[in-house]
């Protein structure tokens, strides 16, 4: 008799264990991801949102240095290429906003930028990661805001 308890004792884990256990290891790990994947997305709007706060504080900088103008081109600017003459270039005074732009891109969202003709004022506006149809924008008029509308061409938040 004693022999027969014996060899039952090691027999070891059951299939269906072993599938419930595997099952439970799925589950959580499915929720762990879904979560990874909100704090990501939160994450990029963060870096977003700091990123146009740089443009902000850059580009009263710039304007305080270029004769009270964000743009000398003489033209519209509906771009946030590094164009000389913006405050958007590459060089110069420009660096840190550019900087600011490539950031934005890095984080998976386009922005959009205008200037004025006179080049008094400028937005710059981006799409939240993690909110369809939300967009984050900064003016030269001090606005710094969350709307559902995009920028278009406009040179105001909406």
């Amino acid at each position: 008799m004693k022999s027969i308890m014996h060899k039952n004792r090691f027999r070891g884990f059951t299939l269906i264990e072993l599938l419930v256990v595997i099952a439970i290891i799925g589950i959580l790990s499915a929720v762990v991801l879904a979560s990874l994947t909100t704090a990501r997305s939160k994450g990029s709007d963060a870096a977003i949102q700091s990123d146009l706060n740089t443009i902000q504080t850059q580009a009263e900088i710039y304007y305080n240095d270029n004769g009270s103008k964000y743009n000398s081109t003489g033209s519209v600017v509906n771009s946030c290429a590094p164009t000389a003459g913006t405050m958007f270039a590459n060089s110069g005074d420009g660096v840190p906003i550019a900087n600011a732009i490539q950031g934005i891109n890095n984080n998976g969202s386009s922005p959009t930028c205008n200037i004025t003709l006179a080049g008094d004022a400028y937005a710059v506006s981006a799409a939240s990661k993690s909110k369809t149809g939300v967009y984050f924008c900064v003016d030269s008029t001090g606005n710094s805001t969350t709307t559902t509308t995009s920028l278009s061409t406009n040179t105001v938040c909406p």
